[in-house]
């Protein structure tokens, strides 16, 4: 293997963190961002590029340049085990959903997930872009026309919103998403974007204009609450005086009074 060797175990229900066990002069790469908590002996850095290994300057500086065009940030974090036994350190998911652990090993070497899918992995994985080669799927399919790549053959674990779905689709077995709802699919799954029948759906169904399709072989990863639908409810809801259904009466002006806000 190229890839480290790392235990782990996956903490919560709702509001989860992974904590990875490391063997000595093992190491992890993450997002910035996702750090939790570590024990002593582990040494934290920052790298240059992509988090795969042996590669000279250029290679670093080509894989820095595509983190960029997915909209991270030019360096990675590598956490290294600098002592003489186990340590263990911690990474916390964004928001409300799930950690999903993937062994690269058992999938071909590579699963193709949305931009900030990737929250850290067993040094050796490298996470660059992928992208779309079908004009509507770049420019109707949620995620543009580049979506991120994570390639090796170790561990790697991304984030979703809300509760995960996997699927095992079998050879042309077709499954519509919402666009916002791909997490991550596997290389062998085949995805295109299909136009909603019937205008009054597509103006006033709510879900959009666009499905993503996925026909297998292969497997999916899909989430039931998107960020942006998260946050598109909060910014709704902020704007509206909280969203309760009865602001604009007068009991409903009197129950925010009683209840403080």
């Amino acid at each position: 293997m190229n890839a480290h060797e790392i235990d782990y175990r996956i903490i919560g229900e709702e509001l989860q963190y992974v904590e990875i066990e490391l063997d000595p002069q093992e190491s992890v790469i993450a997002e910035a961002g996702s750090f939790m908590m570590m024990d002593g002996n582990i040494r934290m850095e920052t790298i240059f590029g992509d988090g795969s290994e042996g590669q000279g300057l250029m290679g670093k500086l080509f894989g820095a340049g595509k983190r960029l065009l997915v909209g991270e940030s030019l360096f990675m974090t590598l956490f290294s085990n600098a002592g003489a036994g186990k340590e263990r350190v911690s990474f916390a998911s964004p928001y409300p959903g799930k950690i999903i652990p993937i062994d690269l090993s058992l999938l071909d070497g590579k699963i193709v997930c949305q931009k900030d899918a990737f929250l850290c992995a067993a040094k050796g994985v490298s996470v660059g872009i992928e992208f779309q080669r079908k004009l509507g799927v770049g420019l109707f399919g949620g995620e543009g026309f580049i979506m991120e790549k994570v390639e090796g053959d170790g561990m790697a674990f991304l984030h979703s919103g809300g509760t995960i779905c996997e699927r095992e689709l079998a050879p042309g077995e077709l499954l519509r998403v919402d666009t916002g709802c791909l997490v991550a699919m596997t290389r062998t799954v085949s995805y295109d974007i299909e136009f909603v029948r019937g205008i009054k759906t597509a103006i006033f169904g709510g879900e959009g204009l666009f499905f993503a399709t996925l026909r297998g072989p292969g497997k999916v990863w899909v989430q039931s609450l998107p960020f942006n639908r998260l946050a598109d409810r909060i910014a709704s809801a902020a704007r509206f005086g909280g969203g309760n259904k009865e602001e604009g009466s007068l009991l409903g002006g009197l129950g925010r009074m009683l209840d403080g806000k």
